[in-house]
């Protein structure tokens, strides 16, 4: 179930392009967190690194850019965004096929040691409360002292009319940054599944997906992160960065 470097490149540039529809200042989102990273990590001479939800490596590359001593881990469910990441950039990480949350999922990750840091953008909004909890629980107890977890993603206010307001301020950015590309995740995913060098992965992406069924419960808030990052053990939890409701989280272990 290979695919040329050639069709990986293609797709995972299209898939870049795309995502800028989802992730207000999607590359200043990344550089942020690449910051909080290099941070935590300074003086360490091989930090260890998990990239959860990691799609087709685009976080992964961007931190193995800013540190390249660095071991990478990177984990995602989808067959098919795996195996572009693989081939696209294959020297940022090492990637490894599991479902996030569910039950022993980190002992496929075969990390020899403690974390420094675990990052994740637009992922972790698919788990339901109790896998979201237990992950957190997994996490903390995976980090070293002073580890942290950085989660960019939306976290739109509890408040109904706030969320309204942070949304709009979030689309007109994007509309004046011209950010709203013809291609949407919906139809990247409908022309992926026309290419024959991605089919058999394609399947066996339906599979996958079909067995895990829909578990996702849209976005908390970053009050309601807070509260669960705390109760699974984490010391500290701030944002970092923020623009609309587009927000990165930073939680460290104590």
């Amino acid at each position: 179930m290979g695919v040329s470097m050639a069709a990986a490149k293609d797709w995972v540039e299209r898939w870049e392009r795309q995502q800028q529809r989802y992730a207000v200042d999607r590359e200043e989102r990344f550089t942020v967190i690449a910051d909080v990273v290099e941070h935590v990590a300074a003086g360490r001479s091989r930090p260890l690194l998990l990239d959860l939800g990691c799609g087709p490596g685009s976080l992964s590359a961007r931190l193995a850019a800013r540190l390249p001593d660095a071991e990478i881990i990177a984990v995602d469910m989808d067959p098919l965004l795996l195996e572009l990441g693989r081939t696209h950039h294959a020297d940022a990480a090492r990637y490894v096929e599991a479902m996030i949350g569910a039950d022993g999922w980190t002992d496929a990750l075969k990390a020899d040691r403690e974390v420094d840091a675990a990052v994740s953008t637009t992922a972790l909004h698919y788990l339901a409360e109790p896998a979201l909890l237990d992950t957190y629980r997994a996490l903390a107890a995976m980090l070293r002292p002073g580890g942290v977890l950085v989660n960019g993603d939306h976290f739109p206010p509890s408040d109904g009319a706030c969320r309204s307001v942070t949304a709009h301020v979030g689309r007109r950015h994007a509309e004046r940054t011209d950010a709203h590309t013809p291609e949407d995740w919906q139809s990247w995913w409908a022309a992926a599944a026309q290419d024959p060098e991605l089919a058999d992965l394609f399947d066996e992406r339906l599979r996958r997906v079909s067995a895990c069924g829909g578990n996702g419960s849209g976005h908390f808030s970053a009050a309601h992160h807070t509260e669960l990052l705390l109760r699974a053990g984490f010391a500290h939890v701030a944002p970092v960065w923020q623009y609309g409701d587009s927000c990165v989280l930073v939680a460290v272990k104590g």
